[in-house]
């Protein structure tokens, strides 16, 4: 980009420091915005999860963007200098998981869920999911692929008796 080293530190301090303004700035796009859409616009958890899945399998591979997810793609490439940008990332997705959990436990509260769902679970289950359709768009598969697998993942949704 012809920026210089000295310019860039004065910008932004450190190398940290931009990565956490690039992570800030990536946040506020659509691509990262749509689990909150989803939530926010689906009127029962299973619809949200459903969209959530959907839109991941087709965010993250449109060609007008990097395919995956940031926060899980950046911290394949961690190293040893970098532990407080690995806190940083592992903090991410723990608040994210936690917005799953959250959607969750109100599905529970609402009837939505049978009584006895094991909400940690069931949050664990659809981030290891999401995560995992990120690194899948990053090994080149296409929003065919992650349109099916978000398909079978709902396949485990808890139905109430």
């Amino acid at each position: 980009m012809g920026i210089r080293s000295a310019s860039l530190y004065k910008a932004f301090g450190d190398k940290g420091k931009l990565f956490r303004e690039v992570v800030d700035a990536y946040a506020a796009t659509p691509t990262a915005q749509f689990v909150r859409q989803a939530f926010d616009e689906e009127r029962s958890a299973r619809a949200a999860f459903a969209r959530m899945l959907r839109d991941a399998a087709v965010r993250y591979t449109d060609p007008a963007h990097p395919p995956g997810c940031l926060v899980i793609t950046a911290a394949t490439n961690i190293t040893e200098q970098d532990a407080a940008i690995e806190t940083f990332l592992r903090d991410l997705r723990a608040a994210n998981r936690a917005t799953l959990r959250d959607r969750l436990a109100a599905a529970e509260r609402d009837g939505e869920l049978p009584d006895d769902t094991d909400i940690d679970a069931l949050a664990d289950y659809f981030a290891v999911v999401i995560q995992g359709m990120s690194q899948r768009a990053r090994d080149g598969a296409d929003s065919a692929a992650l349109l099916t697998v978000a398909d079978l993942a709902m396949a485990v949704w808890p139905e109430v008796r």
